[in-house]
């Protein structure tokens, strides 16, 4: 058997034989069912499996990956293979070609239903830069940060897929010290370039996961933004950690990468000094050579580098995972904000402007501080495959919109000349 595919493949596409991403697509009309893109057509598993040319235990003709990601690693491990097999030998393409469906008719849908959301903080410069703004006088790392992969917990009601509108979300917010709180829609609203995992397999309750378990627990990895109001953050997050400030959107993109095919992405991950803790030990390599961009309005602004993160995701599996907590199938977990230690490739506007002290200058000559109505932001990202090409983890995109309908009779608020919410 051969790799090389027998169906047409555009040069740059990042969706080749060596990655096979799963999603949730429809036709008009259609109920939704879950395919693997594959250069610039979904191929329907769904109508394979009606055809009997692959395994099927109703995983297929569904509208979530969870039925398909709960089977565990043998059956991952085995439709990969069938794919490959039907994409590469000739003989079957008479039967497969008519399940090949271009990707600009289908409509994606998010791939799996999020039992659980957690967002980790595993960037050391993204950390550090966090820490200087806020507390520029002293130690920019919290004392635990070396020692734990620190994180919080999201709502899993506001995950959705890329292209999903995100309005801008209301909360308290107190500009100074010296005033008491207001009301109304964030003004420092932001965005943050991270990567995430889903589970596939669950385990027990009270068991935790060693970090040698991630392959046969974790399906795949996604794009994250975990979109944030900063303004809101700042207030709430006193002692606690962040709340309504990052729970009224996270967006993921459409299509999950195997955890397969991302192998030929290892590297060896930044030295973590001091040793960590036995429970977090990892025997291999796991960070990944994945190289993250960020558009604003189309206009790269950032190229975060991912091998850079301090925390690795098996690491984080184990950590979540230690006071004995179950995973379950369709548990989200995501990197935190992906940074690394040049200006450019700082992975938020937090950290692009310095707290709002440094603007951004867009290629219309429009500066940011942060996001405003109308603005689109992308994230994309892409790996090395063991043939020397670059695989697409897809993309994420979410459009701000303003906020909704604005109650008159809110004590606090502050309301502009025509009774619309100041920005």
């Amino acid at each position: 058997m051969t790799d090389v595919p027998w169906v047409s493949i555009p040069a740059g596409s990042g969706f080749g034989i060596e990655n096979l991403p799963y999603g949730v697509f429809s036709l008009p009309g259609e109920l939704p069912r879950v395919g693997v893109a594959i250069g610039n057509h979904v191929l329907d598993l769904a109508g394979l499996a009606a055809e009997g040319l692959v395994d099927d235990r109703r995983w297929f003709a569904s509208g979530s990956l969870n039925g398909f990601m709960a089977a565990g690693r043998a059956a991952w491990e085995a439709n990969r293979a069938r794919i490959i097999e039907l994409l590469t030998i000739e003989t079957y393409r008479e039967r497969v070609e008519p399940h090949l469906i271009p990707l600009d008719q289908v409509e994606l849908a998010r791939p799996f239903d999020v039992a659980d959301y957690v967002d980790f903080y595993s960037s050391i410069h993204h950390a550090a830069n966090v820490g200087r703004i806020f507390r520029p006088h002293a130690d920019p790392l919290p004392p635990n940060w070396r020692h734990l992969p620190v994180g919080y917990h999201g709502r899993a009601g506001t995950v959705q897929v890329s292209g999903t509108p995100v309005y801008r979300p209301w909360g308290q917010r107190r500009e100074t010290p010296e005033q008491e709180p207001s009301y109304g829609p964030s003004r420092r609203l932001d965005f943050e370039a991270e990567i995430g995992f889903v589970a596939g397999m669950p385990s027990a309750p009270g068991h935790p996961l060693p970090t040698s378990a991630f392959r046969d627990h974790i399906f795949g990895f996604v794009l994250v933004n975990d979109w944030s109001a900063r303004d809101i953050q700042a207030w709430e997050s006193q002692p606690l950690g962040p709340f309504l400030s990052k729970s009224f959107a996270t967006s993921i993109s459409p299509w999950v990468v195997p955890v397969a095919a991302l192998e030929a992405a290892r590297v060896a991950p930044p030295t973590q000094d001091p040793p960590v803790l036995p429970y977090l030990r990892c025997d291999e390599p796991w960070g990944l050579d994945v190289t993250v961009e960020i558009l604003l309005n189309g206009q790269v602004i950032s190229r975060p580098p991912f091998a850079s993160m301090y925390w690795t995701s098996p690491q984080q599996l184990a950590h979540a995972t230690v006071g004995g907590a179950p995973l379950r199938t369709g548990d989200l977990f995501a990197s935190g904000t992906v940074s690394g230690p040049e200006r450019d490739q700082r992975g938020c506007l937090l950290e692009l402007t310095w707290g709002g002290t440094e603007p951004i200058e867009l290629a219309d000559g429009t500066r940011r501080t942060f996001l405003e109505d109308g603005d689109t932001v992308t994230i994309r990202a892409f790996a090395p495959t063991a043939g020397g090409g670059r695989l697409s983890l897809g993309e994420v995109t979410g459009t701000v919109h303003p906020s909704p309908a604005f109650p008159s009779e809110v004590p606090g608020a502050i309301l502009g000349s025509a009774g619309t919410p100041e920005t």
